[in-house]
């Protein structure tokens, strides 16, 4: 076969390979993009459009539910599990189709429909045994479902999140194990249309919230729709042609042993570069095998190689892949000219109710970095004026800021509308805004973004400034 000479290959078509591949394109004179999988990003075939779509399902039927609490009375709620997973493939396969249309009007010449691996630093090597040289390599593989060994083997019952949005219709029962964001946001979808779900962690994580104050608070609300228990002890799970059998240490202190249809592996994602052969690059890879990279070039050590998205395991969010993808494609595309990019204000959002975000530096880092010179501000959202009239009065929200300068550090936030307040505590923060400088903008009422103002207030009075904590601001509106 004949050899291929580019001066950029890109290794994966996803949200990073793509950013990739435009921006290496505008420095680069030939450039490649290597799939050897399915197109479509993971995002839009298995991650967080077909979960939202699911969740939107879910919305509905829990708030025709629970209508009786505002005196609407909803007769006959019945929920079709196969017209809610036709309409999750439906939307899903346009979204797909979308990201197609994208990789459709890259010219031919520039694509490559192959698995491949590194023979070297500057050699790629696909299955048939073609040869690749290129100049610069970006690696934009993305990542992985990790199994734990508790359900290695598993083959016809096994859901993750790959394969979960394929089903024709609804389990009628479903044990997730793994309370992280996938698995909170499938599993509480799925109770709420109907689904028995019960949940087991391990080591106490629930979303990724690290207060251990707003941690309890997410617990106690979860469990009051389906069974968590993020400690658990599970002692056996096994696999027959009727489903799962699960014996596990109920939180009652009794030993119990139950029948699912389904479980759903959501232990996390792990890179997916096992096939690359990274070991004939020469290059430094750290415990799981990815190489070293400098984070704001995206350089791998001192190599013309450099590394994106959920392949380098740093932040795995869609928008992050989009920012490391831009990065490496210019740096790979204009190199030895290599310039650090923007990395933006950290944040994250889970999409359970009440829903979970966090912003800015987390609490484990303030802490590190800040020690004893930093305040935290904390509002309750129950007795929060729009979420008791829509009845979403569930939530915590703590702020943190540096004790003098007043500087806003992060958020954490377990509430309603969190994303959207974690939306606006981003760009505080990537403003470097202070305490004093966000309450300086407005703030309408009533609406739940008040309650971010409380915090706030809060904040500035744990700071000892002159501010006072205001009981019942009737200046704010009732309820604020």
């Amino acid at each position: 076969m004949t050899p291929i000479h580019v001066d950029v290959a890109i290794i994966g078509s996803g949200t990073a390979g793509m950013g990739a591949y435009r921006t290496a394109r505008a420095h680069a004179g030939s450039v490649l993009l290597i799939e050897g999988g399915a197109y479509g990003t993971t995002c839009a075939r298995v991650g967080c459009m077909p979960s939202k779509l699911l969740i939107a399902a879910a919305e509905v039927a829990h708030q025709a539910r629970h209508a009786d609490r505002f005196g609407v009375h909803a007769q006959g709620l019945a929920v079709d599990g196969a017209a809610v997973m036709a309409r999750v493939q439906g939307e899903r396969d346009r979204f797909v189709g979308f990201v197609q249309e994208s990789v459709d009007s890259i010219p031919p010449a520039d694509r490559l429909a192959a698995k491949v691996s590194f023979q070297d630093a500057n050699t790629l090597v696909t299955e048939q045994g073609q040869l690749i040289h290129a100049r610069r390599i970006v690696i934009a593989t993305g990542s992985i479902p990790v199994l734990p060994p508790l359900l290695k083997g598993f083959r016809a019952h096994l859901l993750t999140n790959e394969n979960i949005f394929d089903l024709a219709t609804l389990p009628t029962s479903l044990v997730v194990f793994g309370p992280g964001v996938l698995g909170l946001e499938l599993g509480q979808a799925m109770s709420r249309l109907g689904v028995k779900v019960k949940m087991f962690g391990v080591g106490g994580g629930i979303a990724g919230i690290r207060d251990p104050a707003i941690r309890d608070y997410a617990n106690q609300a979860f469990n009051e729709e389906f069974y968590l228990d993020a400690s658990a002890e599970v002692k056996s799970a096994s696999e027959s042609a009727a489903g799962v059998e699960v014996n596990y240490l109920h939180r009652n202190g009794t030993w119990q042993t139950e029948q699912f249809d389904y479980v759903l592996a959501a232990t996390g994602r792990a890179p997916d570069v096992a096939g690359l052969g990274l070991e004939n690059t020469g290059l430094q890879l750290n415990e799981r095998g990815v190489p070293v990279f400098d984070r704001f070039t995206l350089r791998c050590g001192d190599s013309s190689i450099f590394i994106a998205g959920d392949a380098s395991n740093e932040i795995p969010l869609l928008h992050e892949a989009a920012d490391q993808g831009r990065i490496a494609g210019e740096n790979a595309g204009r190199y030895p000219d290599v310039r650090p990019g923007l990395r933006r204000t950290p944040l994250a959002v889970v999409f359970t109710d009440p829903q979970v975000a966090s912003v800015g530096l987390n609490l484990d880092q303030i802490g590190q970095h800040f020690k004893d010179r930093f305040a935290v501000g904390l509002v309750s959202f129950e007795d929060q004026g729009r979420s008791r009239v829509m009845l979403r009065n569930k939530g915590i929200l703590k702020v943190y800021a540096e004790q003098g300068s007043g500087l806003f550090l992060g958020a954490e936030m377990f509430g309603p509308a969190a994303e959207h307040i974690g939306h606006l505590l981003a760009w505080a923060a990537q403003k470097r805004m202070t305490v004093a400088e966000m309450l300086g903008m407005p703030f309408y009422h009533p609406v739940i973004e008040e309650g971010l103002r409380t915090a706030l207030r809060d904040l500035n009075h744990q700071m000892h400034t002159d501010s006072e904590v205001v009981e019942r601001c009737m200046d704010c509106g009732p309820g604020a």
